[in-house]
């Protein structure tokens, strides 16, 4: 099987099944994209039973490929990445994206988490 995001984004419907699905946004980054602002990727990834597989992310301005497979590890350009270690999440620098859902609902959930985590005194 086949899910296309920008399909998806556009309206058609789609069910992921346990069928071996291919699920593909080949601009991810849209609206970074369309803002000339540099971040955008080709991302891959590979579903069985539901169940993520590997995934490929390709950051075409950086030129930098990501892939990952369940069990087997993350790596940039064939080198492997791995998690900073860091425990103390006021020492953690926050990173986080707003989505483009507005609506009401959607932005009370994500108005409250972001209250959450900005009484935290963490770096972001």
């Amino acid at each position: 099987s086949f899910i296309g995001e920008e399909s998806v984004a556009a309206g058609e419907g789609s069910i992921l099944t346990d069928n071996p699905t291919w699920i593909i946004d080949p601009i991810d980054g849209t609206t970074n994209f369309v803002h000339r602002f540099p971040f955008v990727a080709v991302s891959i990834g590979f579903v069985v039973n539901k169940k993520m597989e590997f995934g490929i992310v390709y950051s075409c301005v950086e030129d930098k490929m990501y892939t990952a497979r369940k069990g087997k590890g993350a790596f940039c350009n064939g080198q492997k990445l791995q998690v900073s270690g860091q425990e103390d999440i006021t020492k953690s620098l926050l990173v986080t994206e707003l989505g483009s859902n507005r609506d009401p609902e959607a932005i009370k959930i994500i108005l409250s988490n972001m209250e959450r985590l900005l009484s935290i005194p963490i770096h972001g």
